[in-house]
């Protein structure tokens, strides 16, 4: 008889998810979470079907340019895929975007951006990544609030912030150009202003996200500013003209081509020539670069949330897998090397969740004013902080996602590839690993963040005070009190020498950061619960990247396969 391989049957995201729940019902006020739930429970359901399905679509579909229309007009039309504008319909109506914004109506207040986290991270990997052009709508809408005129601001960010698909807009970002990435002070965009005060912008953009995005936040020079990044003011660029009601696109906004990328393939990038594009200054045309500090903490915490529901995927799907696939007379779930791996990539996804479930608490307490003067230092340290872990872990956990499934994991139409490709970008969009480290240094040496982290680490330790924990707590610790210690001696380095070791420095306060957050979710599991789970998660994390070799402890197969089945809840 002939044998066809199973494929994985991902259950109900939702319901299988133990430590997605065990989290939200930690942090959540119970009003808050039993809100929510239903909401949470459809979408889990619906993310291993119809979006599914779709997402499957989009990526089967990618965006097709077509400059000339049958007469030779210059049209620059983009042609998405069905399913790609029925992802975008899907989104709008969870309110992924909306959600931080209508909290007058929730009743969410801070912990709104909790809410958003659990949101994206079921509908995120069953998106297409239709989540990046969320990003930056929500990144747009934040900008908008925090520096536009009234005029421009009540006009635009309710389309941004609308449930509605017939009204919701998306936002993109126009900033990098061929001089400069990371590196906006090399910007080229011209902003020239007309004698009736508008502003026309003339450049090329290098990287254009999301393309048929209704608006863009966009960079450039107005006539006569400074060099660097100091001359540089912000735009919002809109892709009807909102003077006369005309498209600017394939007129004054000329796409010059596609990107061929290696992944989020469903997702128009467009690199695009600005021919006197209409664009209205947000807010005085000055000091753009600090004007879009509020963006970059909004699509960085995006990022992260994208790496940790990407992760939890590709752990759900290697589990998923081991559970049908049978090698040597033994399903791989039985066998205690293949659990071991699952439950490593397993504890570096609850540990991305919880890193990023931490920002998304500062974030919320900032932008209701609860935040303490401790907490906005933590929020600026952390922020590239866990953008830059969860980026790195993204790419490693997908790759071991990747190879449980041995060959088929390398066969494009099993869909597992784009596991891969899609993350590869977390480590790159919005600042590399080592343009983010130096942003941790500069906050470190500029707003003395590090202070503010460790005694939030401190914090978090503090309430994992129990015996079951006590060798963890005490590891975690330890790294804390020498990273403050390789920080202390930063003063009489030097400089070279300094930012040199950053990436090392970042990525290992990152890991210590996380440690303590399992800590204190294991405590809270314990206290309320009897449940040591949590615990078990926390001391293999802590044990596997903070501990010296010599002091690891060896392999517990009985642990690892409980690891496994308890956050992967088989049935649901």
């Amino acid at each position: 008889m002939s044998f066809f391989q199973s494929p994985p049957a991902l259950p109900d995201t939702w319901a299988a998810d133990a430590p997605l729940a065990e989290h939200l019902e930690r942090v959540l006020p119970a009003d808050v979470l039993a809100e929510v739930r239903p909401q949470l429970a459809d979408l889990g359901a619906r993310a291993v079907t119809t979006l599914a399905e779709l997402a499957a679509q989009a990526e089967r579909e990618p965006p097709e340019h077509v400059p000339y229309d049958a007469w030779g007009r210059r049209i620059d039309e983009i042609r998405t895929s069905a399913a790609w504008d029925a992802l975008h319909v899907e989104q709008v109506r969870i309110g992924l975007a909306a959600v931080p914004y209508d909290t007058d109506r929730t009743g969410f207040d801070e912990h709104a951006r909790v809410v958003q986290h659990a949101l994206h991270h079921l509908y995120g990997p069953s998106s297409a990544t239709y989540t990046c052009p969320v990003a930056m709508t929500d990144a747009a809408a934040r900008v908008l609030l925090d520096h536009a005129p009234p005029q421009l601001r009540d006009r635009v960010v309710p389309r941004l912030t609308s449930r509605d698909p017939e009204t919701a807009w998306t936002s993109g970002q126009w900033m990098t150009e061929r001089e400069g990435g990371s590196d906006v002070g090399r910007t080229a965009t011209v902003a020239r202003r007309a004698p009736d005060g508008t502003w026309a912008l003339h450049g090329t953009k290098w990287f254009t996200s999301a393309t048929t995005a209704d608006c863009a936040l966009a960079l450039a020079r107005p006539d006569g500013a400074g060099e660097g990044s100091r001359g540089l003011a912000l735009f919002l660029v809109e892709r009807i003209d909102p003077r006369d009601g005309r498209s600017q696109v394939g007129d004054t906004i000329r796409i010059n081509r596609l990107k061929d990328k290696l992944g989020t393939k469903s997702m128009p990038t467009a690199e695009l020539t600005l021919d006197g594009a209409f664009a209205t200054p947000v807010g005085d045309p000055e000091h753009g670069v600090r004007k879009i500090s509020g963006m970059l903490n909004i699509t960085r915490f995006h990022n992260a949330m994208a790496a940790a529901a990407g992760m939890r995927r590709g752990a759900e799907l290697a589990v998923a897998y081991s559970r049908v696939r049978e090698v040597f007379g033994r399903p791989l779930a039985e066998q205690p090397l293949h659990v071991e791996t699952l439950a490593t990539i397993t504890v570096d996804a609850e540990a991305a969740f919880a890193l990023t479930l931490r920002l998304a608490q500062l974030i919320g307490a900032a932008e209701h004013g609860r935040a303490t003067d401790t907490e906005q230092l933590v929020l600026r340290g952390l922020t590239p902080v866990a953008k830059l872990l969860t980026g790195k872990d993204a790419v490693a956990v997908s790759s071991e996602a990747l190879e449980a499934f041995g060959g088929a994991g390398y066969i494009e139409d099993t869909g597992l590839p784009q596991l891969l490709r899609n993350a590869q970008v977390l480590p790159i969009w919005e600042g590399t690993t080592n343009v983010l480290s130096l942003d941790l240094l500069r906050a470190a040496v500029r707003n003395d963040v590090l202070p503010a982290m460790f005694e939030d680490i401190t914090r978090a330790l503090s309430d994992a005070d129990v015996v079951a924990l006590a060798d963890t707590v005490r590891l975690v610790a330890g790294e804390g009190d020498r990273l403050a210690a390789a920080a202390g001696a930063w003063a009489g380095a030097d400089v070279a020498v300094v930012e040199a070791g950053m990436r090392d420095f970042a990525l290992r306060l990152g890991r210590a950061y996380a440690a303590a957050l399992l800590c204190e979710h294991a405590s809270y599991r314990l206290a309320k619960h009897d449940d040591d789970r949590a615990a078990v998660v926390a001391r293999r994390y802590a044990q596997r990247w903070l501990a010296d070799l010599s002091h690891r402890r060896p392999p517990d197969p009985a642990e690892a396969a409980r690891v496994v089945a308890g956050a992967h809840l088989a049935g649901a």
